[in-house]
């Protein structure tokens, strides 16, 4: 896993393999704290899921990770932590989100990590990171962007 770093757009990495994304996601799970609003961004079969993976097995996580794209949603409980592992994949319309009644799992003692956060549009939080994801035949190219205070302060502790 190969890493830069520029304080204006974020932290940029290379993974060259599932390993070095199951890495990075547990690199990512020593800045996490509560409150945190993560998208995840990418095409189909980009890493989404295995980045969550890595970072669920970094925070203690023992047991299988599934996709949430059938259940919309995956909790996982840390002692006081939830942590919500969204995927929107198969909104048809934004206000899916709304009437699926979410909006109640984003709080000060919750993480959530959405995949394909674009379908429901603008009713989501603001995002604390922003996680971009793009295939190459050799690997994939992994982009992390604050958008918010608390998440320029994980991305300086990733930096690091």
């Amino acid at each position: 896993m190969r890493s830069t770093h520029d304080s204006v757009s974020g932290l940029a990495f290379f993974l060259a393999n599932e390993a070095d994304t199951i890495a990075l996601g547990k690199k990512i799970s020593t800045v996490l704290t509560p409150g945190l609003i993560i998208f995840l961004n990418g095409n189909l079969g980009a890493g989404k899921t295995t980045l969550v993976r890595g970072i669920l097995h970094g925070l203690g996580h023992q047991h299988a990770v599934k996709s949430p794209t059938y259940n919309l949603v995956e909790i996982y409980k840390f002692s006081r932590l939830y942590l919500y592992h969204f995927d929107f994949y198969r909104f048809n319309d934004p206000y899916e989100w709304e009437e699926a009644g979410f909006r109640d799992y984003f709080n000060v003692n919750s993480i959530c990590l959405i995949e394909w956060p674009e379908r429901a549009s603008d009713l989501l939080p603001k995002a604390d990171l922003t996680i971009n994801f793009q295939i190459f035949e050799t690997g994939r190219n992994i982009s992390v962007r604050a958008g918010t205070a608390a998440g320029e302060q994980c991305l300086q502790r990733l930096g690091h």
